[in-house]
């Protein structure tokens, strides 16, 4: 099971990560990323052990930072700005901004479409 630590140092060395997380159990590897800097992956031969080590080391101090520890869902992490918007569903009493009639949108008004631009 594969453990994401974040926020270290651009300093932080694999034999220290090594020493931290090996405490709580055996490891497969340690990869510590450097181009972007900043985090690293810490995969453990047992599931149980990366639960214990993000439940000891989230928050602790290591390589001289403060981390965040935590399993690794092998997803990529999105943020809230990646998102579309979200649409509140439709109403089918919202009327439309361009020809007052209910049932539409101004995107979708057969009264208008004309003076819409060409793209």
């Amino acid at each position: 099971t594969k453990v994401y630590v974040g926020n270290l140092g651009t300093g932080a060395g694999k034999g220290e990560l090594e020493r931290a997380f090996s405490y709580y159990g055996p490891l497969r590897t340690v990869w510590i990323a450097r181009n972007p800097p900043g985090f690293a992956f810490v995969e453990f031969e047992d599931p149980r052990d990366a639960e214990d080590a993000v439940l000891g080391l989230d928050g602790k101090i290591i390589c001289g930072s403060r981390v965040r520890v935590e399993v690794s869902t092998g997803m990529p992490r999105r943020s809230r700005y990646d998102r579309p918007p979200a649409r509140r569903p439709f109403d089918p009493n919202d009327r439309c901004y361009e020809c007052g009639e209910k049932g539409h949108y101004a995107y979708d008004c057969h009264r208008y479409s004309r003076r819409r631009r060409s793209r």
